[in-house]
């Protein structure tokens, strides 16, 4: 794999000891969070998860036994028109979205919400917007 500026040896290890279609959903993941934006950093955290990092966690992934787990550290705040996140609906810190083998990954709207998440990281965070009675989009 080439380097990708930002990223963290640890969160390749991690990758490569999935199995191979878990593998490919993480690596694509990946590409997306870095593709979001060119400063977004990897970091392990809780011993071995791989968190991706930007004025605060962006999102977090977590391979489980029929799925992968995309954790995004949105507060609830970011729009999902695409209905593409399937747990923690009424969660107040991380909503989820599980991909599972064979089915594709929505891209753009991920993409979409990463940058969104990121924004409000640069924006005091997702705490911070909530706090003022509004949400920036």
């Amino acid at each position: 794999m080439a380097l990708i500026p930002g990223s963290d040896s640890r969160v390749d290890a991690y990758i490569d000891a999935l199995p191979d279609w878990q593998q490919v959903i993480c690596r694509r993941v990946r590409e997306l969070i870095h593709a979001a934006d060119p400063d977004v950093t990897e970091t392990i955290k809780r011993t071995t998860q791989p968190y991706f990092v930007l004025e605060g966690n962006v999102c977090a992934l977590l391979a489980a036994k029929d799925h992968i787990n995309v954790f995004l550290y949105d507060g609830a705040i970011v729009p999902d028109p695409e209905g593409i996140v399937t747990g923690g609906h009424t969660n107040e810190t991380a909503r989820t979205v599980a991909i599972r083998e064979g089915e594709p990954i929505n891209g753009p709207a991920l993409s979409a919400m990463f940058r969104q998440i990121i924004a409000n990281n640069r924006a005091g965070g997702w705490r911070k917007l909530k706090g003022e009675g509004g949400v920036r989009r």
